[in-house]
């Protein structure tokens, strides 16, 4: 029987209040997040659509990890599930299974996001609309315009919708970001750098090509926001998509807070072992390894030429370049309760080595003075010890994980279509529209690292 302490069980995204000394005590902590609710609305002309479904299912799944009064959906939902997701045979299933309640009641008052549609009428209060087109996702006012322009829907861009949609929810709920829910922010997966999302993107290719192996490095909040979005692509034969998973790490009560594929009842199972049961449950073929990564290993020639890491540590990102791998995307996320809603991406190799890019020590502050440690201390919850470890953990938001998913995964999908790669992708959730885009400079067009040909989706057009 595993025994989990304080610093497996407290959620990442709770601890953001008590480290920034909302809350004076864990307790209150928790209090603040039960008094958080969300509710989302499907129409009829909507709720049989893959793009819109997707939306959904991802939205619910990131948000019953935040808003912990619960999470709600109103609309016709009993009917065929339209996603490749292996959540069930129809809708209600689906959302059962991520985590929302059904409901047929008119939904109360409180933060509402509608999924796709057209404007709703204006109405008072935080009321959002999904919206996507192309390799373009986002949110908007439910009242605004959207000009979608390209008749196919790349599945990420509903993926991305919906990790913006519960970002500013979020936002919204915390009452920091006045502006949440009353501006438009998203971009678009094929041109990141691009300022205009909203406006239709001629450039941007129909989904025809998808990769067919690929290495995982770390399988928590990052590594599940990978398979999430894999498990949305259009394959053909799910078993066109083969999987290395790489992690050494068990999966905790905390690891559900952040982690899109983990659930309270995995706590103590190895992290290779629960993602490679939902991989195959999707229908890709898997192998796990499970061994730290570091420069002693070796890739073969015979095993994916494509890594997409996931690690929260410098030690094993410094290693990324020196194993074998032609191409990699890695992603990071901020640890601190100040800057958890940042993500940075990188590809390799690149201009610096990877040695470069994590040479310096990330200096951490020190939170054990907070008050709500200070009084699991003094009323002998945690030692000393405890305290610090607890201390010490990263605040972490699913919702931002998703979003870097969404880009680590259309990075793989620009190289297979020719599109431009980035060295390097930096942006804050709280104000997207100021993020850093770098081209990469190398050469990939000579790398091909294996592929299969899309499924023709008519549905997702």
């Amino acid at each position: 029987m595993n025994t989990f302490g304080p610093a497996e069980t407290l959620h990442r995204l709770v601890k953001q209040v008590i480290d920034s000394g909302i809350a004076s005590s864990v307790e209150e902590a928790k209090a603040i997040f039960l008094g958080y609710r969300l509710a989302f609305s499907i129409g009829e002309a909507e709720v049989h659509h893959p793009a819109h479904q997707a939306a959904l299912l991802t939205a619910i799944a990131l948000a019953r990890r935040v808003f912990l009064g619960g999470v709600t959906v109103a609309g016709p939902i009993d009917v065929p599930l339209a996603v490749p997701l292996p959540l069930g045979e129809n809708l209600r299933a689906a959302i059962e299974a991520v985590g929302a309640q059904c409901t047929i009641d008119k939904i109360a008052d409180g933060p509402r996001i509608f999924i796709g549609g057209q404007p709703r009428p204006r109405a008072a209060g935080f009321r959002l609309r999904t919206v996507y087109a192309g390799w373009r996702g986002g949110v908007v006012p439910a009242h605004s315009e959207f000009s979608g322009g390209e008749e196919h829907v790349m599945p990420l861009a509903p993926m991305l919708a919906a990790a913006v949609a519960v970002s500013e929810a979020f936002f919204h709920v915390q009452g920091y970001t006045t502006v949440a829910g009353r501006r438009r922010v998203g971009f678009s997966l094929w041109q990141p750098a691009r300022a205009d999302w909203l406006c239709a993107d001629s450039s941007a290719p129909m989904l025809s090509y998808l990769p067919s192996n690929l290495w995982l490095i770390g399988l928590g909040h990052l590594g599940q926001a990978y398979l999430w979005a894999l498990g949305l692509l259009p394959y053909p034969q799910p078993t066109g998509l083969s999987l290395v998973l790489q992690d050494v790490d068990d999966i905790t009560p905390s690891t559900e807070s952040t982690s899109i594929l983990s659930e309270l009842n995995m706590a103590g199972t190895k992290k290779t072992r629960a993602m490679a049961a939902w991989a195959e449950r999707r229908g890709f073929a898997t192998s796990i390894l499970e061994r730290l990564f570091d420069a002693s290993l070796t890739r073969t020639e015979d095993e994916p030429a494509i890594a997409l890491c996931g690690l929260d540590n410098a030690l094993g990102r410094r290693a990324l370049d020196r194993v074998g791998f032609r191409f990699i995307v890695e992603a990071g996320l901020g640890r601190g309760h100040r800057d958890f809603r940042t993500i940075r991406m990188h590809t390799l190799p690149g201009k610096r080595t990877a040695d470069e890019i994590w040479s310096a020590a990330v200096e951490q502050e020190d939170l054990a003075s907070r008050a709500a440690y200070q009084k699991m201390l003094h009323e002998g919850a945690l030692d000393r010890c405890g305290i610090t470890l607890l201390a010490g953990k990263a605040v972490g938001a699913p919702f931002v994980g998703a979003t870097a998913g969404c880009l680590v995964v259309a990075e793989v999908l620009r190289l297979l279509h020719g599109g431009a790669l980035h060295q390097l992708i930096d942006l804050d959730l709280q104000s997207v529209e100021h993020r850093a885009v770098v081209r990469q400079t190398r050469d990939f067009s000579t790398l091909n690292p294996g592929y299969v040909v899309a499924a023709d989706a008519p549905n997702y057009r």
